[in-house]
């Protein structure tokens, strides 16, 4: 191959690599994650600016509990008020904190572990996640394919039944879901376990059986998380069935002999799952608010612990740091939820979401 050849293929590389690079830099939806990110980072500082505003008007602070400790003296207070930046203005301490944020990705150190506020959440996020997911899988793939069902099957008896339980899950709060998932693990004890991520003997266990293992003791955690997210996403899915399989083309398309399983899954399911993958990023974040719950009484390690004891102890730069990540997790969320809307009809202008 001569040198003007390979000059040739190379520029010819280039070129391709450059224009499907501008069709991606200039495409719809990478314009619309670049707006929505960086409405993102105004709404965080916003909702940052806020957060502290509201911790900085509660009563007291961390060193207030360190007082009542006689074995701790006024000068080592003064000391720690003066290590932690308690001792600037409140404006001060938010700005120090919102530059170290951005300049260098750090949330500050606990007042209460004397840790960076950044690996203690990392330790923590990847259980609080696994649980949320499982949550969002169970809950899915099960009250989609029952909210259809009831739909087809509208005020038989098998509708009837699932009315009762949807009204029935939705009316338990978290915390006494949760609370009956323990008397039912105390009841049927060693099947189940009462709390805690792993077992004794986790550490000698295979790859396969750590896995197995977790998976057992998330089982309950799971279930009393997702009930009622279940009965609220089934009642949404009836209605929305149900008002799609009342339009005109779906009378058209059974007129037409269509099998009815093809109407129902593959013409009224397809667009009455749009509102459906709408809410997809607010019950993600709602489900990490009711997993703080599930955790305490788990005994689960993750966020929802460690973020209620640093609301006790007024671990100011560990709840603030908690609070964005709600707001992250909300924003990633809709974002998603945008996109995979997006994907399942591509009919819609992203644009257009509001």
């Amino acid at each position: 191959m001569t040198s003007s050849t390979k000059d040739s293929s190379v520029r010819d590389g280039f070129d391709g690599f450059r224009n499907r690079l501008t069709r991606l830099v200039t495409s719809e939806t990478f314009l619309y994650v670049v707006k929505r990110l960086l409405q993102a980072m105004l709404t965080l500082l916003l909702a940052s600016a806020l957060s502290f505003a509201i911790i900085q008007l509660a009563p007291g602070d961390y060193l207030d509990t360190l007082r009542q400790n006689p074995k701790i003296s006024p000068e080592r207070i003064e000391e720690l008020r003066r290590q932690f930046g308690l001792d600037q203005p409140a404006i001060v301490q938010y700005w120090r904190w919102l530059v170290g944020v951005v300049t260098r990705g750090d949330f500050g150190i606990s007042f209460t572990y004397f840790r960076s506020v950044s690996s203690l959440l990392w330790e923590r996020v990847p259980a609080t996640l696994l649980m949320a997911i499982a949550s969002l899988v169970v809950t899915w793939a099960i009250a989609i394919p029952l909210g259809i069902v009831a739909a087809v099957h509208q005020n038989r008896a098998f509708d009837r039944c699932l009315q009762v339980i949807s009204y029935g899950g939705q009316g338990f709060p978290s915390f006494i879901t949760a609370l009956l998932m323990l008397i039912v693990a105390q009841n049927v004890s060693p099947l189940l376990p009462v709390g805690g991520m792993t077992s004794i003997n986790h550490a000698d266990l295979s790859p396969i059986g750590k896995m197995l293992d977790i998976g057992w003791h998330l089982i309950l955690p799971t279930i009393a998380l997702s009930i009622a997210g279940f009965a609220g996403l089934q009642r949404i899915t009836r209605g929305e069935m149900l008002d799609v399989l009342r339009q005109d083309y779906i009378q058209t398309a059974r007129a037409k002999g269509l099998p009815e399983n093809r109407v129902i899954y593959i013409h009224a399911l397809r667009n009455a799952v749009n509102p459906l993958v709408t809410l997809l990023g607010f019950e993600f974040a709602g489900l990490l608010g009711g997993a703080f719950i599930a955790e305490s009484f788990f005994n689960w390690p993750g966020l929802g612990r460690l973020i209620l004891e640093a609301v006790r102890a007024q671990d100011l730069y560990l709840v603030m740091a908690s609070l964005i990540m709600g707001a992250v997790l909300l924003i990633v969320g809709n974002l998603l939820a945008d996109l995979l809307l997006k994907f399942v009809d591509p009919r819609i202008r992203l644009e257009d979401l509001k």
